[in-house]
């Protein structure tokens, strides 16, 4: 017999031997390739998801053995950074603009302008903010403000009705929108971000047929649960701030909240572990319907008048804040202190910027701007995570 006759059965069983090795290791090289494999294979649903956990699971691990490599202070030092850049960023602006301007920027008047005047920019920012937690978008409430807004106007001054029946109104309306948005959305499968824009430009014109002029006069009422000065500041930055701690509340320390994070992250998998991923979205629609009428009422009794053209210069402000909130305190994710240092951020630098002499025109730069940053500074921070 010739001497590879006999060495190649030996090598055959060698290689043999090291596959089974192989592939029965916990290695990162066999869960990672398995976890591509599968998807080229004829493996059920339930192995490829069991594979490519694994491979997640390989990565992470990989992740926290070289994050460990670190000292506890650079890692303590990096958290924070991650965490409240967006603080640290605040704080600066009101530094330079503080030393810039000092006697415009420290004044009373300012800092109730900046704080007080943008709590209905807070508020709409917070009521839309489970539906981007959700992995929806709403696009109506910018209309939806408009349309209430408007409506309450024409029921309260113009038709002379009181001020409940006419508050009550504007919610119900709230209700049938956020309703319809749902229903299209989840009822058909048609994308929120089809459904909501159509809605809220819809809704934009309904309020110019309701009344297309500006209206003085409203329940003097409502003007004073909004504007009533409590600490140097108006009644609707406390309305702000206590549905801010609600939302932390809710998304952070119950169930649903939880399950809506879950849900945002993927709807096949949050269904397939028992969440009604339905119930959940068809809720997030209804909370930003109504709040958005909300909205509408407070900005009535802000400004003690109505006008059909103010909503949609809401609508580029929120989306900025609720991105670029979802870079801190909770990197990666959209969160309600988040968007609160985020809006106060933004309301912060466009002011400065008017203090030392620009125009109104820095407003929409500023805005933008903010919004190709926060959102790739959330993919990041996704990431990252």
């Amino acid at each position: 017999m010739e001497p590879h006759a006999t060495v190649c059965p030996s090598v055959f069983r060698l290689c043999l031997h090291h596959i089974g090795n192989t592939f029965r290791s916990p290695s990162p090289w066999r869960s990672n390739n398995l976890a591509a494999l599968g998807h080229g294979w004829r493996t059920s649903g339930t192995e490829v998801t069991q594979l490519s956990n694994r491979g997640e699971n390989s990565r992470g691990a990989l992740k926290v053995r070289a994050s460990n490599k670190l000292s506890p202070h650079v890692r303590l030092g990096r958290d924070v950074v991650r965490r409240y850049a967006l603080l640290f960023a605040w704080a600066l602006v009101i530094v330079v603009f503080g030393v810039l301007r000092p006697e415009a920027f420290w004044s009373l008047e300012n800092l109730s302008t900046v704080l007080g005047t943008q709590a209905v920019l807070l508020f709409l920012a917070l009521v839309s903010l489970p539906a981007f937690v959700a992995g929806e978008y709403d696009l109506s409430i910018a209309g939806n403000l408009s349309f209430s807004l408007v409506l309450f106007g024409f029921l309260n001054v113009i038709q002379h009705w009181p001020l409940l029946p006419s508050a009550f109104v504007v919610l119900a309306s709230g209700l049938v929108i956020g309703l319809i948005n749902s229903l299209l959305i989840v009822g058909t499968g048609v994308p929120s971000l089809i459904v909501t824009l159509g809605m809220g430009t819809a809704l934009g014109g309904l309020a110019v047929a309701v009344n297309a002029q500006t209206t003085g006069g409203v329940s003097e009422t409502l003007v004073s649960l909004a504007r009533t000065q409590v600490l140097g500041l108006p009644l609707a930055f406390f309305y702000a701030l206590a549905l801010t701690v609600s939302l932390w509340y809710f998304l952070v320390f119950t169930p649903t909240g939880r399950h809506l994070y879950f849900v945002g992250s993927g709807r096949e998998v949050a269904r397939l572990t028992g969440i009604r991923v339905n119930g959940l979205r068809v809720g997030v629609f209804l909370f930003s319907g109504v709040g958005a009428s909300v909205a509408g009422l407070i900005l009535a009794g802000s400004l003690g008048a109505t006008d059909p053209n103010v909503g949609p210069s809401y609508l580029l402000p929120v989306f900025a804040a609720v991105f670029l909130g979802s870079t801190a305190i909770q990197p990666g994710r959209f969160n309600a202190w988040g968007t609160f240092a985020a809006v106060y951020f933004l309301v912060t630098g466009i002011t400065g910027l008017q203090l030392v002499g620009l125009s109104g025109w820095v407003s929409d730069v500023f805005y933008g701007g903010s919004l190709a940053i926060a959102v790739t500074l959330s993919q990041l921070a996704s990431k990252g995570d």
